[in-house]
């Protein structure tokens, strides 16, 4: 019983936000900047709840900076801007901590500015992806999240039907080899689907999808999405939590539903850059 009332909270989660990610795919025309406000929401969240996490909340100084970061970084889209923005927050986060040298450490600032450094110019990348996809731009960003996702679920699935060897059982208990094989057929598979969507139904054949791009994107996509996984399982086991939060019923908090697309979503957006994914 217990089993079966998590997955219906996680089912009614995964809904909501399929149903919030469909408002935004959907208002993208008459107000592209419903992307950026989304982006700007998670990663202030984001920041604060590793700023809980590592039990830094306390430091003002420093937390709010790092928020104010996380929430102007994805409305910027030039290199200038964006440096500019840096800059101030790498001398702000320095100055507190010369200025407040008594209370502030250099081990909390070095987390704190790395954490910040990292996840909000990852995920700043789906707004980068929008914007190089031009007229399927959204997309790009699709694309980009559920590559992060199917493999999360496919591994999932196929850890609980077939898992019998650990994958990681000192970071991640639960992940088995199966289910990482598993994770990888499925989000290969899915991206590959999602081709064939697009451009045979929504578009009718008038654009052409890069089949061996969304192929290459699932299968690195995966790797990228276990790393992500492991990777921030790696800071909560050290942080003594089973989760960032309980914000989102079922799946915890918005790092642990995000922690994979901010490995994925970079990754996208640099191969993107290097080969298109759709063309005319």
């Amino acid at each position: 019983m217990k089993v079966l009332n998590s997955i219906k909270q996680r089912l009614i989660s995964a809904l909501a936000i399929l149903i919030l990610m469909a408002a935004v795919v959907l208002c993208n025309a008459r107000f592209p900047l419903a992307l950026n406000f989304v982006i700007a929401v998670i990663s202030v969240m984001a920041v604060w709840e590793i700023s809980a996490a590592l039990q830094l909340t306390r430091q003002i100084a420093l937390v709010v900076p790092s928020m104010v970061l996380a929430a102007v970084l994805p409305f910027l889209s030039g290199l200038f801007g964006q440096g500019f923005v840096l800059f101030v927050y790498t001398v702000v986060l320095f100055s507190a901590m010369i200025l407040y040298h008594s209370v502030i450490t250099f081990r909390e600032v070095a987390i704190i500015y790395s954490m910040t450094m990292l996840i909000p110019t990852a995920l700043q990348s789906l707004v980068l992806l929008r914007e190089l996809g031009g007229t399927h731009g959204m997309f790009h960003v699709i694309v980009a999240i559920f590559a992060a996702w199917v493999a999360d679920a496919g591994a999932y699935i196929f850890g609980s039907l077939f898992g019998k060897h650990k994958l990681c059982p000192s970071i991640s208990p639960k992940k088995t080899v199966e289910g990482a094989i598993g994770g990888v057929i499925v989000d290969v598979l899915i991206m590959l689907l999602f081709g064939v969507i697009f451009q045979d139904i929504y578009w009718n054949r008038t654009v052409h999808v890069n089949y061996f791009i969304l192929g290459a994107i699932g299968f690195f996509g995966a790797l990228l999405s276990m790393l992500g996984d492991l990777s921030f399982s790696i800071i909560k086991r050290s942080c003594h939590i089973k989760d960032f939060s309980e914000l989102i019923p079922g799946h915890g908090g918005i790092l642990d539903r995000f922690d994979s697309v901010i490995f994925v979503a970079p990754f996208v957006c640099l191969l993107l850059k290097m080969v298109p994914m759709v063309y005319e």
